[in-house]
């Protein structure tokens, strides 16, 4: 079959600021196993430019079958329709898969307000979609195909068993072929790459919205792994790899593997990504094996400083791990950026400038502020069930907008806070000597670039907000506008089989 990808425009504020792109992972990983079996694949990227909708249906050409996703599946949805109803429009033959966490949980509203999507995928697609794209094409019945919803002939919704989360990782490969690794940078021109190490996460962070939609912690095998990244650098140019992990380190042998595994390769490539706290004052015996093998930033899930917060959303760790981590991080040089999520119901002021001081104390080399988003099929939706809701517009569920009221705090009020406070944070004589003076001339070339990003967002959020925004005043409940807590559905596929390869496995 003929095949066309699509990577929706994405209306985040850090997918239109800066001038870097990433290469969408998750098509991609999809796309390779689909071409091995025989298929004529190609991607359209609509998030360079952005791509005007005309434009991406000009682009799809004739093909057999659509599919559209995207990692930021909440906030890209309301594009995704809009592109899937315009092709439908003008081709109203071709049929189109839509597949990501969003439409894996919102199967049955997606079904039922919008015939543009013919099926849906639910949990990971590599495996699915080889079955699916079978079944299309050889006039199979959809029923058969576990892991999808769909309508039946009769007119109903229908969603077929869940499909097993994938055991070997290693078994499906991602389609390097489908894009132009010119095209594709991060951190200022580096030419860059998504990858994943895991997926999943073996913590039990009740707000989470991936955790449950990966279903188990699973790895690569570290020498593969390893493998892939020094060919991509070698082969393709390829300077900076983006972890797209949940918890890269939740096993600290699997990890220390890895690092060993990328030491040998011995390939100038930077690696960033998330983890947490305790897993890097954990492994403060072999941090100077992470810098080594590339490892020049970590993202740190903090969430939040108050410790009663913390137990609510059921984090873990504390704030001694965190400032433990990240003075280890700085005595091997690697960066620290912490995040920080405020919008919590009873925060007030008092509480904001609590947090304030307890980033000062951590001495972060960067944050990144971000705003409490529930999801319905997490367990923290529960608990806000009946916040009310300011933001009717799902594009601005991106962690970067506030969507929730505060019983406190006007929505005006916490933005100029968290602004102050990210000026406050960034500007330390402290942060700012270290993007002038730091030893490494890479890391200050990162704290810079991302320093003048930041510096762009910040007046783009400001501006947005005063000029563009509109909240609601007498909005829903959180309930009324999502639907009922869906947590008892939050693991997305059935367990995978156990492993038998070993993590040293090179075959």
């Amino acid at each position: 079959m003929k095949i066309v990808l699509i990577n929706p425009p994405h209306t985040a504020i850090g997918s239109r600021i800066p001038d870097d792109h990433l290469p969408p992972l998750g098509l991609l990983a999809v796309g390779g196993p689909l071409i091995d079996d025989g298929h004529a694949v190609r991607l359209v990227d609509a998030d360079f430019g952005p791509m005007a909708i005309p434009d991406i249906v000009s682009h799809v050409g004739d093909p057999d079958l659509v599919l559209i996703g995207h990692s930021g599946s909440t906030s890209a949805h309301p594009t995704a329709c809009a592109i899937a109803q315009a092709i439908k429009a003008v081709k109203p033959g071709i049929r189109i898969v839509y597949g990501g966490v969003f439409p894996t949980y919102h199967w049955r509203e997606v079904l039922a307000e919008t015939e543009a999507f013919d099926v849906l995928v639910r949990g990971e697609g590599e495996e699915t979609m080889r079955r699916l794209a079978a079944a299309l094409d050889n006039g199979g019945a959809l029923g058969s195909v576990p892991g999808i919803a769909f309508r039946s002939e009769a007119g109903e919704i229908v969603a077929t068993p869940p499909m097993q989360a994938i055991s070997d990782l290693d078994d499906y490969r991602i389609g390097w072929e489908l894009i132009d690794h010119r095209r594709y940078s991060y951190w200022g021109g580096k030419r860059a790459v998504v990858l994943q190490f895991s997926r999943g996460c073996p913590h039990l962070c009740n707000y989470c919205g991936q955790r449950g939609f990966w279903t188990r912690w699973r790895h690569r095998s570290p020498v593969l792994f390893a493998r892939e990244i020094a060919r991509l650098y070698r082969e393709e140019g390829v300077e900076l790899i983006n972890l797209a992990d949940e918890n890269p380190t939740s096993s600290r042998k699997a990890w220390l593997a890895f690092l060993e595994a990328m030491i040998a390769e011995n390939v100038p490539v930077q690696i960033v990504g998330s983890t947490r706290a305790d897993d890097i004052v954990r492994d403060a015996d072999i941090l100077h094996l992470y810098r080594k093998a590339g490892v020049v930033r970590w993202l740190l899930g903090m969430e939040n400083t108050d410790e009663a917060t913390l137990a609510l959303i059921k984090k873990g760790g504390g704030k001694a791990t965190d400032r433990e981590a990240i003075r280890l991080l700085r005595q091997h040089d690697i960066l620290s950026m912490a995040t920080w999520v405020v919008g919590f119901d009873e925060e007030k002021l008092s509480d904001l400038w609590r947090g304030f001081r307890q980033l000062l104390a951590y001495d972060p080399d960067q944050i990144q502020a971000l705003y409490v988003t529930p999801h319905r099929w997490t367990p923290f939706f529960r608990i806000a069930r009946s916040r009310q809701v300011i933001e009717a517009d799902i594009r601005k569920w991106d962690y970067k907008h506030q969507v929730l009221q505060m019983r406190h705090l006007h929505p005006a009020v916490l933005l100029a806070a968290v602004k102050l406070i990210e000026v406050a944070i960034q500007a330390r004589p402290k942060a700012l000597m270290r993007g002038l003076f730091h030893r490494d001339r890479q890391q200050r070339h990162s704290m810079r670039w991302y320093t003048q990003m930041g510096r762009r967002v910040w007046v783009h959020e400001i501006f947005e907000f005063l000029f563009r925004r509109r909240h609601l005043k007498a909005g829903p409940s959180l309930e009324a506008f999502w639907g009922a807590p869906q947590d008892a559905e939050e693991e997305s596929m059935l367990r995978p089989a156990r492993r038998a390869k070993s993590l040293d496995a090179a075959e």
